[in-house]
């Protein structure tokens, strides 16, 4: 009924402003994380630049596709606020980075405005008119489509582990919803290279949800399992202290047994 009464750009707004706000909470998400790095441990050791990296890249492409597109405020928006946000990220992930991973990240770092800015320098000279929009939108494309399949390896791991440790839900969620909403957006709006990759997104993320549940589940079962091994563990240890302690009285009642009738003995012998 709701989408009988709104026309395509008022749901494309809808869908867009939900796009941005779910996209600023995704940004928003590595927020402990760093709190652990600049308050907990005074180090980045452990952690990897590399998706920070990757959202930079993506933010800072998309927000140039959006400049050479028309009437792509809502894109420009969350772009431009997300390369602030992962601008941030990388700094205090520098700030507090041994050499090698400083060194590391800073490689990464400059090969890729390398790549970007030789990205941008030949789209600008060598094409012009909407093949360049083009252009740029299957380079916007293909790499968030490695971007949305970049969880595999993290999928892998849960497999293989048989733990969701290190696949926190309630990203796997909000990311689905993201997708979703970008998926929505690019459709109304025709914009097939926003849209598309957002399917794979959104397929990937509800993967990682149903294997969050299966894992979850088997690990939950197997800690109770353990609990109750545990348990039957204790009650029979508490048996057998019981046991011991009843034997030791019972010695100590045929010890005294014994005395009273050598007691008696002697009497009569008195």
């Amino acid at each position: 009924m709701v989408m009988k009464l709104l026309n395509h750009a008022q749901l494309a707004l809808i869908f867009g402003l939900l796009g941005n706000i779910i996209s600023f909470m995704v940004f928003l998400a590595p927020l402990p994380t760093f709190y652990t790095i600049c308050y907990k441990k005074k180090s980045s050791t452990g952690f990897h630049s590399i998706p920070y990296l990757t959202a930079l890249m993506s933010a800072m492409l998309l927000l140039y596709y959006g400049f050479l597109k028309t009437n792509a405020t809502l894109i420009i928006t969350i772009n431009a606020i997300g390369c602030v946000i992962e601008v941030i990220y990388l700094s205090l992930y520098l700030l507090y980075s041994p050499k090698k991973e400083l060194m590391f990240t800073l490689k990464v770092l400059l090969s890729s405005l390398g790549t970007y800015g030789l990205m941008m320098l030949v789209t600008v000279f060598l094409v012009h008119g909407s093949a360049r929009v083009n252009a740029v939108g299957w380079i916007c494309a293909a790499f968030n489509i490695a971007v949305f399949a970049s969880p595999l390896s993290v999928v892998r791991n849960v497999i293989k582990t048989k733990s969701v440790e290190y696949m926190p839900f309630s990203l796997s969620v909000f990311l689905t919803l993201c997708a979703t909403a970008w998926f929505f957006y690019g459709l109304l709006v025709n914009d097939y290279y926003i849209a598309l990759p957002n399917v794979l997104g959104f397929l990937f993320g509800v993967a990682q949800m149903v294997l969050y549940f299966v894992y979850n589940d088997s690990a939950s079962s197997k800690r109770r399992v353990v609990d109750c091994e545990t348990g039957k563990q204790q009650q029979q240890e508490e048996e057998e202290e019981e046991e011991e302690e009843g034997d030791c009285g019972g010695a100590h009642v045929v010890e005294v047994a014994a005395g009273d009738q050598q007691m008696r003995v002697e009497m009569t012998r008195n």
